[in-house]
């Protein structure tokens, strides 16, 4: 489970985050909190660094004659902070990633918006070829202050079973 402890020693825990390939069931959704309001900042830096250089993002004047009269956030940034909300409920404990699909930006994302995220199973299998492992698939969805949907992907993630991750083998 998200967010637990366990005793490591006398008197001693650690904290624990994300989840096992035998916590998942189809059908469960996973509300990710806390939100992550979006500044002209993240976005003008977002650009730089994955060289997107369309002015819709950061270029006001030109931006006040789009359709949108103000710049949108690029939405690889969006996917990007869904994504980053969703870790420590679906992915915290993943050996991998194994792909991300049908992503659609459903609705403009503009700078001073908060997104909030939640990711629902689809899809719990045992991996064939790793027995300690298995294929959870998650769509997962953000929303703004609104509770506009402006954000949706599906991912797949290689998730070890309980006794079999990172943290159950290593000391640190």
């Amino acid at each position: 489970m998200a967010g637990s402890a366990k005793q490591v020693g006398e008197n001693r825990y650690r904290e624990t985050f994300g989840r096992y390939f035998d916590d998942f069931k189809v059908g469960d959704i996973y509300e990710h909190r806390p939100g992550r309001t979006i500044s002209e900042t993240d976005n003008t830096w977002f650009t730089l660094l994955t060289m997107n250089t369309h002015p819709l993002h950061f270029d006001t004047e030109f931006a006040k004659h789009s359709e949108f009269g103000k710049p949108l956030v690029v939405s690889s940034l969006t996917v990007s902070i869904l994504l980053g909300m969703s870790v420590s409920d679906i992915s915290q404990k993943a050996i991998a990633n194994l792909g991300w699909t049908d992503i659609k930006m459903t609705a403009p994302v503009f700078c001073g918006d908060t997104l909030y995220g939640e990711s629902e199973v689809l899809e719990v299998r045992e991996s064939k070829s790793r027995p300690t492992q298995g294929i959870v698939t998650v769509k997962s969805r953000a929303f703004n202050q609104d509770g506009t949907q402006v954000c949706e992907f599906v991912r797949s993630a290689l998730i070890p079973k309980e006794g079999h991750a990172v943290e159950d083998k290593a000391n640190y």
